[in-house]
């Protein structure tokens, strides 16, 4: 078991708040650079510089890709909410291209690994384990997963936080906020201060790996009597702000099920949406980071394994009540009662104006269509994902039309996104009214 002579590619991770800074200074740059060039070769074909078109171009997309990578982090958090635009804001290869961050990290070198293994368990942690893999299974925005095995016998995997990130997340969210309003793709006079709040209190909870093991050991006991799910042990002994111990539970990646049988693709996207109404209804209690990479299955169990908690909050009482209304007008389809659920959730109000509320009303009415299906719902429907992409686009282009609902329905619809986008890439059939009909008034 050696930290040198590593081949797999690893990159260091910048730690200062300098460093950092210089990297979306010098991404900027590099943008702005691309723009100009690819600007002056329009003009010199006697075309009109497209500045929108230019900035939001494939080059640029993989440029910001790069750099996020590198950087991990808060940085990268903010790349992978970008690559989840279904077309609203960014065009469609912008976002596919970043789409890679939601599974790509390059590793840390092995001399930070070994550094901050030493600085939490002491110059002597080795001797505890009979087997450490320093090649990561895994590497992510924040930390990096490395296989171990204890000398009194336990299988581990190992959660380690890369050095600086915590200390960084704010300067993290503040730069790359920066950039984008720097992008023109808000519009002027947009107050986005208490999204940026919200996000970085988010992403200083998923920092702390002993708040994660809570919720971990949380779920464990919540779902203790379901078969269907497995959540791994916490071994609290090794657990500290920056390293997360839990049980190693083997698994395939949840998008290896597309090529399974169409009647297996279909009961772990049942599941996962039953696990979802558990979450927002019973548990009240969700955990809110949708990354396909946070679910495995197990085909010798049948079991869905559930990996990071880092994301969970608690919910309000009375916006899960809410929730359970607009979803029960939803179901009766009165729309009198969904615009009334709107109004109490906050989606609108009465400064909106009245062809807005309209559509807005509309765009939620084609949402919970098929809640009304008493029939099994094709998550592969193209038809469908399309006729919610335009109207979500129409709303979204009307300048006149910028209302930021409650933040805590933001990580909700990042949730709810994600489930929707994994059924879709499993090409899954599930009667979605069955599952939701026990929670509709």
């Amino acid at each position: 078991m050696s930290f040198n002579n590593i081949s797999d590619k690893t990159v260091p991770v910048p730690a200062s708040r300098v460093s950092r800074f210089a990297r979306v200074g010098g991404l900027a740059a590099d943008i702005a650079g691309n723009m100009a060039v690819n600007g002056v070769r329009q003009l010199v074909q006697g075309q009109r510089p497209n500045w929108n078109g230019l900035l939001l171009s494939p080059a640029n997309a993989r440029k910001l890709a790069d750099q996020l990578a590198q950087m991990r982090g808060a940085a990268m958090k903010v790349g992978q909410l970008m690559s989840m635009d279904s077309g609203t804001m960014l065009p469609p290869e912008f976002a596919q291209i970043l789409a890679r961050l939601r599974s790509e990290a390059e590793p840390m070198p092995p001399s930070q690994l070994k550094k901050v293994l030493t600085q939490y368990w002491g110059p002597q942690w080795l001797q505890q384990f009979a087997s450490f893999d320093v090649r990561p299974i895994a590497a992510a925005s924040i930390g990096q997963v490395h296989r171990a095995k204890t000398k009194d016998g336990r299988e581990l995997a190992l959660k380690i936080q890369y050095p600086g990130i915590r200390k960084s997340i704010d300067s993290d969210v503040d730069n790359i906020a920066m950039l984008i309003k720097i992008s023109g793709l808000l519009p002027k006079g947009l107050d986005i201060a208490s999204l940026l709040d919200q996000a970085k209190q988010q992403l200083h909870d998923e920092a702390q790996y002993q708040r994660e093991g809570q919720y971990l050991q949380h779920f464990g006991r919540l779902l203790a009597d379901n078969n269907h799910f497995q959540v791994p042990v916490l071994y609290g002994d090794l657990t500290t702000p920056d390293i997360l111990a839990m049980s190693y539970v083997s698994g395939h990646p949840i998008e290896a099920l597309a090529s399974a049988p169409q009647a297996e693709r279909d009961r772990v996207v049942g599941l996962l949406i039953q696990l979802l109404l558990f979450e927002l209804f019973d548990f009240q209690l969700m955990q809110t980071d949708p990354n396909f990479a946070n679910y495995k299955y197990n085909p010798e169990t049948k079991q869905v394994v559930l990996l990071d908690f880092g994301a969970t909050r608690a919910l309000c009482p009375t916006l899960v009540k809410q929730f359970r209304r607009l979803l029960g007008s939803g179901l009766e389809n009165d729309k009198d009662a969904i615009l009334d659920s709107m109004h109490e959730i906050g989606y609108c109000d009465d400064t909106i104006l009245p062809h807005h509320q309209t559509a807005l009303l509309n765009l939620f009415d084609l949402i919970l269509s098929p809640f009304r299906q008493d029939a099994a719902f094709d998550f592969s429907d193209g038809m469908f994902a399309a006729q919610v992409r335009d109207a979500a686009m129409a709303l979204g282009k009307d300048g006149d039309f910028w209302h930021i609902p409650p933040v805590e329905t933001l990580f909700l619809h990042r949730k709810f996104g994600g489930i929707y986008l994994l059924a879709n890439k499993l090409g899954a059939r599930v009667n979605v009214r069955q599952l939701v009909t026990p929670y509709g008034e």
